[in-house]
Protein backbone atom coordinates (compact mmCIF):
# COMPACT_ATOMS: atom_id res chain seq x y z
CA UNK A 1 0.00 0.00 0.00
CA UNK A 2 1.31 3.44 -0.90
CA UNK A 3 2.26 5.70 1.97
CA UNK A 4 0.45 9.02 2.39
CA UNK A 5 2.57 11.83 1.01
CA UNK A 6 4.43 13.83 3.66
CA UNK A 7 5.51 16.71 1.41
CA UNK A 8 2.96 19.52 1.73
CA UNK A 9 4.26 21.15 -1.46
CA UNK A 10 3.20 18.14 -3.54
CA UNK A 11 -0.36 18.49 -2.28
CA UNK A 12 -0.47 22.29 -2.62
CA UNK A 13 -2.61 23.25 -5.66
CA UNK A 14 -0.93 26.69 -5.65
CA UNK A 15 2.59 25.28 -5.54
CA UNK A 16 3.37 26.28 -9.13
CA UNK A 17 6.56 25.10 -10.79
CA UNK A 18 8.27 24.07 -7.51
CA UNK A 19 5.35 21.67 -6.94
CA UNK A 20 5.91 20.05 -10.34
CA UNK A 21 9.62 19.70 -9.61
CA UNK A 22 8.82 18.04 -6.27
CA UNK A 23 6.34 15.67 -7.93
CA UNK A 24 8.93 14.62 -10.50
CA UNK A 25 11.56 14.12 -7.81
CA UNK A 26 9.12 11.86 -5.94
CA UNK A 27 8.29 9.89 -9.08
CA UNK A 28 12.03 9.23 -9.51
CA UNK A 29 12.68 8.48 -5.81
CA UNK A 30 14.65 5.19 -5.63
CA UNK A 31 12.48 3.77 -2.86
CA UNK A 32 9.16 5.62 -3.03
CA UNK A 33 8.95 6.42 -6.72
CA UNK A 34 7.08 4.94 -9.66
CA UNK A 35 8.70 1.80 -11.13
CA UNK A 36 8.00 2.95 -14.70
CA UNK A 37 9.48 6.41 -14.15
CA UNK A 38 12.54 4.91 -12.48
CA UNK A 39 13.23 2.78 -15.55
CA UNK A 40 13.34 5.76 -17.92
CA UNK A 41 16.38 7.58 -19.25
CA UNK A 42 17.01 10.47 -21.63
CA UNK A 43 16.72 8.28 -24.73
CA UNK A 44 13.46 6.63 -23.68
CA UNK A 45 11.83 9.95 -22.75
CA UNK A 46 13.00 11.88 -25.85
CA UNK A 47 10.23 10.49 -28.14
CA UNK A 48 7.60 11.69 -25.65
CA UNK A 49 9.22 15.13 -25.64
CA UNK A 50 8.99 15.35 -29.42
CA UNK A 51 5.40 14.08 -29.38
CA UNK A 52 4.34 16.68 -26.81
CA UNK A 53 5.89 19.47 -28.87
CA UNK A 54 3.83 18.34 -31.85
CA UNK A 55 0.69 18.25 -29.74
CA UNK A 56 1.36 21.86 -28.68
CA UNK A 57 1.68 22.83 -32.35
CA UNK A 58 -1.53 20.96 -33.17
CA UNK A 59 -3.50 22.77 -30.45
CA UNK A 60 -2.19 26.11 -31.74
CA UNK A 61 -3.09 25.19 -35.32
CA UNK A 62 -6.67 24.42 -34.24
CA UNK A 63 -6.95 27.46 -31.97
CA UNK A 64 -7.83 25.17 -29.05
CA UNK A 65 -6.72 27.34 -26.14
CA UNK A 66 -8.04 25.01 -23.44
CA UNK A 67 -6.13 22.12 -24.96
CA UNK A 68 -3.07 24.35 -25.46
CA UNK A 69 -2.89 24.99 -21.72
CA UNK A 70 -2.87 21.25 -21.06
CA UNK A 71 -0.41 20.49 -23.85
CA UNK A 72 1.99 23.18 -22.63
CA UNK A 73 1.81 21.54 -19.21
CA UNK A 74 2.69 18.18 -20.75
CA UNK A 75 5.62 19.78 -22.58
CA UNK A 76 6.77 21.51 -19.40
CA UNK A 77 6.71 18.15 -17.66
CA UNK A 78 9.15 16.86 -20.25
CA UNK A 79 11.60 19.66 -19.46
CA UNK A 80 11.28 18.96 -15.74
CA UNK A 81 11.71 15.21 -16.39
CA UNK A 82 14.98 15.66 -18.32
CA UNK A 83 16.29 18.17 -15.77
CA UNK A 84 15.53 15.75 -12.91
CA UNK A 85 17.41 12.93 -14.62
CA UNK A 86 20.32 15.28 -15.32
CA UNK A 87 20.38 16.38 -11.66
CA UNK A 88 20.43 12.75 -10.51
CA UNK A 89 23.42 12.13 -12.79
CA UNK A 90 25.23 15.20 -11.43
CA UNK A 91 25.12 17.18 -14.70
CA UNK A 92 22.72 20.09 -14.03
CA UNK A 93 19.29 20.87 -12.65
CA UNK A 94 16.27 22.91 -13.65
CA UNK A 95 17.75 26.09 -12.16
CA UNK A 96 20.78 25.77 -14.42
CA UNK A 97 18.50 25.20 -17.41
CA UNK A 98 16.54 28.36 -16.59
CA UNK A 99 19.72 30.35 -15.91
CA UNK A 100 21.27 29.27 -19.21
CA UNK A 101 18.29 30.21 -21.35
CA UNK A 102 17.80 33.49 -19.44
CA UNK A 103 21.43 34.46 -20.02
CA UNK A 104 21.05 33.55 -23.69
CA UNK A 105 17.92 35.69 -24.11
CA UNK A 106 19.65 38.70 -22.55
CA UNK A 107 22.79 38.17 -24.65
CA UNK A 108 20.83 37.84 -27.88
CA UNK A 109 18.57 40.84 -27.28
CA UNK A 110 21.00 43.75 -26.83
CA UNK A 111 18.32 46.07 -28.25
CA UNK A 112 16.09 45.22 -25.27
CA UNK A 113 18.51 44.51 -22.41
CA UNK A 114 21.50 46.54 -23.61
CA UNK A 115 22.26 49.80 -25.37
CA UNK A 116 21.74 48.65 -28.97
CA UNK A 117 19.15 50.50 -31.04
CA UNK A 118 15.59 49.20 -31.06
CA UNK A 119 14.91 51.14 -34.26
CA UNK A 120 15.13 48.08 -36.52
CA UNK A 121 12.70 45.96 -38.47
CA UNK A 122 11.92 42.40 -37.42
CA UNK A 123 14.02 41.18 -40.35
CA UNK A 124 17.00 43.28 -39.24
CA UNK A 125 16.65 41.99 -35.69
CA UNK A 126 16.54 38.41 -37.01
CA UNK A 127 19.82 39.05 -38.86
CA UNK A 128 21.33 40.44 -35.65
CA UNK A 129 20.16 37.32 -33.78
CA UNK A 130 21.80 35.04 -36.33
CA UNK A 131 25.01 37.08 -36.22
CA UNK A 132 25.16 36.74 -32.44
CA UNK A 133 24.57 32.99 -32.71
CA UNK A 134 27.34 32.73 -35.32
CA UNK A 135 29.73 34.64 -33.03
CA UNK A 136 28.89 32.28 -30.18
CA UNK A 137 29.67 29.26 -32.35
CA UNK A 138 32.93 30.84 -33.57
CA UNK A 139 34.04 31.40 -29.96
CA UNK A 140 33.93 27.70 -29.15
CA UNK A 141 37.30 25.94 -28.67
CA UNK A 142 37.27 24.03 -31.97
CA UNK A 143 36.23 25.59 -35.25
CA UNK A 144 32.79 24.16 -36.03
CA UNK A 145 31.25 23.34 -39.36
CA UNK A 146 28.70 25.83 -40.61
CA UNK A 147 26.19 22.98 -40.28
CA UNK A 148 26.96 22.14 -36.63
CA UNK A 149 24.11 22.43 -34.17
CA UNK A 150 21.28 21.46 -36.52
CA UNK A 151 19.64 18.73 -34.46
CA UNK A 152 19.38 15.28 -35.98
CA UNK A 153 16.01 14.72 -34.31
CA UNK A 154 14.23 17.54 -36.13
CA UNK A 155 11.50 16.66 -38.64
CA UNK A 156 13.28 16.01 -41.92
CA UNK A 157 11.75 18.97 -43.80
CA UNK A 158 12.58 21.36 -40.96
CA UNK A 159 16.12 20.03 -40.72
CA UNK A 160 16.55 20.40 -44.48
CA UNK A 161 15.57 24.07 -44.30
CA UNK A 162 17.92 24.70 -41.38
CA UNK A 163 20.83 22.98 -43.12
CA UNK A 164 20.20 25.02 -46.26
CA UNK A 165 19.92 28.22 -44.24
CA UNK A 166 23.29 27.53 -42.62
CA UNK A 167 24.89 26.83 -46.00
CA UNK A 168 23.35 30.00 -47.46
CA UNK A 169 24.97 32.11 -44.73
CA UNK A 170 28.39 31.18 -46.11
CA UNK A 171 27.32 31.78 -49.73
CA UNK A 172 26.31 28.27 -50.80
CA UNK A 173 22.84 28.98 -52.20
CA UNK A 174 20.85 29.54 -55.36
CA UNK A 175 20.36 33.21 -56.20
CA UNK A 176 16.56 33.16 -56.24
CA UNK A 177 13.42 30.99 -56.21
CA UNK A 178 13.47 30.74 -60.01
CA UNK A 179 16.77 28.87 -59.92
CA UNK A 180 15.33 26.49 -57.33
CA UNK A 181 12.29 25.83 -59.54
CA UNK A 182 14.68 24.95 -62.37
CA UNK A 183 16.44 22.52 -60.03
CA UNK A 184 13.08 20.97 -59.09
CA UNK A 185 12.42 20.30 -62.77
CA UNK A 186 15.87 18.71 -63.08
CA UNK A 187 15.35 16.52 -60.00
CA UNK A 188 11.89 15.51 -61.22
CA UNK A 189 13.37 14.36 -64.52
CA UNK A 190 16.01 12.34 -62.64
CA UNK A 191 13.28 10.73 -60.51
CA UNK A 192 11.36 9.72 -63.64
CA UNK A 193 14.54 8.28 -65.13
CA UNK A 194 15.23 6.29 -61.94
CA UNK A 195 11.65 5.00 -61.87
CA UNK A 196 11.88 3.90 -65.49
CA UNK A 197 15.18 2.17 -64.69
CA UNK A 198 13.51 0.03 -62.04
CA UNK A 199 16.17 0.57 -59.34
CA UNK A 200 14.22 0.97 -56.07
CA UNK A 201 17.21 2.35 -54.16
CA UNK A 202 17.87 4.95 -56.84
CA UNK A 203 14.20 5.93 -56.87
CA UNK A 204 14.33 6.50 -53.11
CA UNK A 205 17.51 8.55 -53.43
CA UNK A 206 16.11 10.76 -56.20
CA UNK A 207 12.84 11.22 -54.33
CA UNK A 208 14.83 12.40 -51.31
CA UNK A 209 16.75 14.84 -53.52
CA UNK A 210 13.46 16.22 -54.85
CA UNK A 211 12.06 16.71 -51.34
CA UNK A 212 15.29 18.44 -50.29
CA UNK A 213 15.05 20.93 -53.16
CA UNK A 214 11.35 21.52 -52.45
CA UNK A 215 12.31 22.37 -48.87
CA UNK A 216 14.82 24.84 -50.30
CA UNK A 217 12.07 26.41 -52.41
CA UNK A 218 10.02 26.83 -49.24
CA UNK A 219 12.98 28.66 -47.66
CA UNK A 220 13.33 30.99 -50.64
CA UNK A 221 9.58 31.70 -50.57
CA UNK A 222 9.74 32.22 -46.78
CA UNK A 223 7.30 29.35 -46.19
CA UNK A 224 7.52 26.89 -43.29
CA UNK A 225 7.26 23.56 -45.16
CA UNK A 226 6.04 21.71 -42.06
CA UNK A 227 3.25 24.24 -41.53
CA UNK A 228 2.37 24.16 -45.23
CA UNK A 229 2.20 20.37 -45.22
CA UNK A 230 0.13 20.34 -42.02
CA UNK A 231 -2.30 22.73 -43.68
CA UNK A 232 -2.43 20.52 -46.77
CA UNK A 233 -3.06 17.48 -44.56
CA UNK A 234 -5.89 19.31 -42.81
CA UNK A 235 -7.39 20.36 -46.13
CA UNK A 236 -7.23 16.80 -47.47
CA UNK A 237 -8.82 15.46 -44.29
CA UNK A 238 -11.58 18.06 -44.40
CA UNK A 239 -12.45 17.37 -48.03
CA UNK A 240 -12.28 13.60 -47.65
CA UNK A 241 -14.65 13.84 -44.70
CA UNK A 242 -16.99 15.79 -47.02
CA UNK A 243 -16.80 12.92 -49.54
CA UNK A 244 -17.64 10.41 -46.80
CA UNK A 245 -20.55 12.55 -45.59
CA UNK A 246 -21.94 12.97 -49.10
CA UNK A 247 -21.71 9.25 -49.76
CA UNK A 248 -23.33 8.48 -46.42
CA UNK A 249 -26.21 10.72 -47.49
CA UNK A 250 -26.59 8.43 -50.50
CA UNK A 251 -26.49 5.36 -48.28
CA UNK A 252 -23.03 4.25 -49.38
CA UNK A 253 -19.42 4.17 -48.19
CA UNK A 254 -16.23 5.02 -50.12
CA UNK A 255 -15.65 1.30 -50.64
CA UNK A 256 -19.01 1.15 -52.44
CA UNK A 257 -18.17 4.13 -54.64
CA UNK A 258 -15.61 4.61 -57.41
CA UNK A 259 -12.89 7.13 -58.21
CA UNK A 260 -15.00 9.12 -60.66
CA UNK A 261 -17.79 9.67 -58.14
CA UNK A 262 -15.44 10.50 -55.30
CA UNK A 263 -13.45 12.86 -57.52
CA UNK A 264 -16.65 14.72 -58.38
CA UNK A 265 -17.55 14.95 -54.69
CA UNK A 266 -14.03 16.23 -53.97
CA UNK A 267 -14.52 18.99 -56.55
CA UNK A 268 -17.87 19.83 -54.96
CA UNK A 269 -16.28 20.08 -51.51
CA UNK A 270 -13.51 22.24 -52.94
CA UNK A 271 -16.03 24.57 -54.62
CA UNK A 272 -18.07 24.80 -51.42
CA UNK A 273 -14.98 25.88 -49.45
CA UNK A 274 -14.12 28.56 -52.01
CA UNK A 275 -17.69 29.87 -51.94
CA UNK A 276 -17.53 30.60 -48.22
Amino acid sequence: MAEPDDDPLILDPDGGLPRLVAIMARLRHPERGCPWDLEQDFASIAPYTIEEAYEVADAIERGAMGELRDELGDLLLQVVYHAQMAREAGHFGLDEVARGVSDKMIRRHPHVFGDASRNKTAAEQTRDWEAIKAAERAARPTRPSALDGVAMGLPALTRAVKLQHRAARVGFDWPDAGAVLDKIAEETAELVEARDGGDADKVGEEFGDLLFVIANLARHLEIDPEAALRAANAKFTRRFHAIEAALAGRGRTPEQSDLAEMDALWDAAKAAERAV
